[in-house]
């Protein structure tokens, strides 16, 4: 008896306990509460939230009620944990900040973007939005499972119909046991197109997709993301990291101090938290330039303002602050969620595949309900109607009939009836004999047996599923999308594209006077003929106009010579693609130059050979060449290019084999050619020798390679120009003081570019407005060193050219076009010797 009473001990392996019981553990939280479920995009507690809310009444057209209540509802019947942790879920479903279409129309105080807690929810309240009615909608229709709430006593849905996608749209985020994820949200419409054309194209790529469909993620907050390399590559395998930006513009006070102004922070910043780490770095001086910082925010928006001193760089400091606040943040994609209840990281085409097959189970499930539901009304319609037609017979045999049982034995056996088509019958009002009732029932047996076959039909034939499911959604996107509010932005300085992933096309780089750069498609600008007053290039201040413009490609490495004499590189892709009015970003934000550095010359390479060399000219006339193979490995922070002597700055640099001869001209219109072999290789850090003996008042303005059989192109700053031959001018040794080549009067202005040409080039002009033509050399006139050329632009007054390039005509150039204001300028040279 006594060992019947002591407890039985069983023994077991400690280690196996443990890592059943864990793995027990485990499952339970990857399953019922941290992840969520590819198809409705919910976690358990956001699902037991909605669905006590619908339960009670608290639809987006119904009266707020206590959150309180609420809580109590999910906490008492589904959700047998914490009421402060379901009150927050439910609050962050709240939050304009945190979701982007929000699921709960919150009443009160939700908390703020600067980490504010919301208030007790006993103060607050909270209805379903309109947008999350929809990811109940047809939930009565049999169209999703349920299953036994925690205690047996209550049922609780399985998942949600979810009429959108709502894992993408509004992303998830959990840390479950050993697996973590981390779904952005995405831009309602643009994730329906993307399923809109999963469902027409089975078999569309991700590349397809994000090209024409769903370009990236899209936050509430806004903010920029900086490049598609790592959105392309969270697409293609589930995970991977984007850097995003707060929204900044940089302008001055009244009293002509720079300011920085973010108006959107990246996700998930908290606001004053950011500001109070901008002050920390001030007070550290770790930043130096800031004299005030304000959180100029109200109802219209966000708004922090950060005044500098007057003499500091905003574009430094802004850079500073990207570099060491959350100005600038990494959001790590892991596209994580529950797939048949096991945990699996998705793709993005997966994601919409999911949803797509659910979707489809969704509309089968609802059409088959109808169809059961009609064909019932369609079988008590069918008793009615028999019953319409022996009514004489009916009523006698029920008079006749001691209770209600032998009644609806009776006319089961007599008109061979279901028991439900009986009681039906019996049921039926007096009223249901009057011939407008009976009109009534024929009319809607003949409407319920139309929309059976409509019904079956449907369920035959999958792409009437389809059909159904591009409607609906349609009808969503058309009520709740709204316009992008991240902006994707390709290039920059801190951060690379997988250069394989950018296709390789023709571009044209322009840098203005100062220092805002961008890059265009070449195909942007097209050819007109002399004399046109062009098109406008891109928008420019007063006192900026375009300095440099490069033709070039995506793949090419583009060096950047500064007066200084340093050199920095960047990819063609790099350099952010803007439209042809903007004016693009600043350099600083590209290059690490420093102060009082600004770029002069621009180059683009494709391969560092040592058989090349760049040659180097200065504003006093000094050259020097140095081999190409030594800027190979140019650093973030730039290379010294070539020494300066004085107050000497770098003019121009080109890329050379050399062997050929060199042309050398001047602001006051003298020119020198001597062989390039004159000046010997040097390093990098040398100062060079002396290539022209300037005169008083006059400085270089530009070097060119000459090629033989080529043609020397002046440009004066009022706008004329011409060619003239380069056997016209002799070859000389290097240091020489150069011969006369244009005539130079009021009229024409002085040289402000003199390029070496062949003749099938066109050549871009641009003003110090920022207008731009594009004519061919080949209608220039070719006249002799003593002329002043023909007019190749019309200028209105106080309007001068700026800069000149050349530019490769495209093979797939357009029909040449004349402008509305174009005027032809006479085809005869105007000569000092008319």
């Amino acid at each position: 008896m006594a060992d019947q009473q002591r407890p039985k001990v069983q023994e077991i392996n400690l280690g196996q306990e443990m890592r059943t019981s864990f793995l027990d553990y485990a499952m339970s939280v990857i399953v019922s509460r941290a992840l969520p479920d590819v198809r409705d995009g919910l976690k358990p507690v956001h699902r037991r939230i909605l669905y006590a809310m619908n339960d009670l009444g608290m639809h987006a057209d119904k009266a707020y009620k206590k959150s309180a209540r609420i809580v109590g509802e999910v906490i008492g019947k589904y959700h047998p944990h914490g009421d402060s942790a379901v009150y927050e879920a439910m609050v962050r479903m709240a939050q304009d900040f945190s979701y982007r279409n929000m699921l709960v129309d919150g009443h009160g105080n939700f908390g703020s973007v600067d980490g504010d807690s919301a208030a007790a929810m006993r103060y607050t309240e909270a209805r379903m939005s309109k947008i999350s009615m929809e990811l109940l909608r047809d939930i009565n229709k049999d169209t999703i499972d349920y299953t036994d709430n925690y205690d047996g006593s209550e049922r609780e849905p399985v998942v949600f119909p979810a009429r959108f996608p709502n894992l993408l749209v509004n992303g998830a985020s959990g840390i479950a046991v050993g697996m973590a994820t981390n779904i952005p949200p995405h831009n309602l419409g643009e994730t329906i197109n993307a399923v809109l054309a999963l469902s027409k194209d089975p078999d569309i790529t991700i590349d397809e997709l994000m090209e024409d469909y769903i370009h990236g993620p899209d936050f509430p907050t806004a903010g920029q993301i900086l490049g598609r390399s790592g959105i392309r590559k969270a697409y293609e395998t589930g995970k991977g990291s984007i850097t995003i930006r707060a929204k900044v513009t940089i302008d001055e006070t009244a009293n002509g101090k720079p300011r920085i102004i973010a108006t959107e922070l990246p996700y998930q910043v908290n606001k004053a938290k950011l500001i109070e780490k901008i002050a920390e770095l001030v007070r550290d001086k770790r930043i130096d330039g800031i004299t005030d910082l304000r959180d100029e925010s109200d109802r219209e928006g966000l708004r922090v303002v950060i005044e500098l001193r007057r003499d500091a760089n905003a574009n430094v400091v802004l850079n500073n602050l990207y570099k060491h606040t959350a100005l600038q943040t990494t959001f790590g994609i892991n596209m994580l969620a529950l797939v048949g209840g096991r945990p699996k990281v998705l793709n993005i085409k997966q994601c919409l595949e999911h949803y797509l097959e659910h979707q489809k189970v969704i509309i089968k499930r609802r059409t088959a309900f109808e169809l059961r539901k009609a064909e019932a009304r369609a079988h008590i319609l069918e008793g009615l109607r028999i019953a319409l037609d022996h009514l004489d017979e009916v009523i006698k045999l029920i008079r006749n009939s001691k209770t209600a049982d032998v009644a609806r034995n009776g006319l089961m056996e007599r008109f061979d009836l279901s028991e439900k088509q009986a009681q039906a019958i019996l049921d039926m009002r007096l009223q249901r004999l009057t011939g407008l009732e009976r009109e009534k029932i024929e009319d809607e047996y003949k409407e319920l047996k139309k929309l059976i076959e409509e019904l079956k039909a449907i369920l035959a034939d999958e792409e009437k599923v389809l059909e159904i499911i591009r409607e609906e959604l349609t009808e969503i996107k058309e009520r709740f999308n709204d316009d992008r509010r991240s902006e994707i932005v390709i290039g920059g300085s801190d951060f690379f594209e997988d250069e394989d992933l950018i296709p390789e096309e023709n571009i044209v780089i322009t840098l203005t006077h100062q220092g805002y750069i961008k890059r265009l498609p070449s195909s942007t600008y097209r050819t007109q003929k002399r004399g046109g007053r062009g098109i406008q290039g891109m928008g420019t201040n007063e006192d900026d106009f375009v300095e440099h413009l490069v033709s070039t490609s995506t793949h090419d490495t583009i060096l950047f010579f500064t007066n200084k004499g340093k050199v920095y590189k960047a990819k063609g892709y790099e350099i952010p693609e803007f439209s042809r009015t903007a004016k693009g970003i600043p350099i600083i934000n590209l290059l690490q130059v420093e102060k009082g550095e600004w770029v002069n010359a621009v180059i683009s390479v494709n391969d560092y050979r040592d058989d090349q060399f760049l040659f180097f000219t200065t504003k006093h006339g000094i050259s020097k060449r140095t081999s190409l193979a030594q800027f190979a490995n140019i650093r973030k922070g730039g290379l010294i290019a070539v020494g300066l002597r004085d107050e000497d700055e770098l003019i121009s640099v080109r890329l050379t084999d050399g062997t050929k001869d060199i042309m050398i001209a001047t602001k006051n219109g003298y020119l020198i050619r001597f062989p390039e072999k004159q000046v010997r290789p040097m390093g990098r850090n040398a100062a060079g020798v002396k290539g022209i003996s300037l005169r008083k008042d006059d400085e270089v303005v530009s070097m060119e390679i000459l090629q033989e059989d080529a043609k020397i192109l002046h440009v004066t700053n009022k706008g004329f120009g011409k060619q003239t031959p380069e056997s016209e001018y002799r070859i000389t040794n290097r240091g020489g003081k150069g011969i006369f080549t244009c005539n130079l009067t009021e009229k024409t202005g002085h040289v402000v570019a003199v390029k070496a040409v062949s003749g099938e080039e066109d050549l871009m002009l641009i003003t110090v407005a920022g207008v731009l033509i594009r004519i061919p050399v080949e209608s220039i006139s070719v006249t002799g060193r003593n002329t002043m050329g023909v007019r190749l632009i019309r200028l209105h007054d106080e309007e001068e050219v700026a800069t000149v390039a050349r530019i490769d005509p495209d093979e797939d150039e357009e029909e040449q076009e004349i402008t509305d204001h174009e005027e032809e300028a006479s085809e005869e040279p105007e000569s000092s010797n008319e």
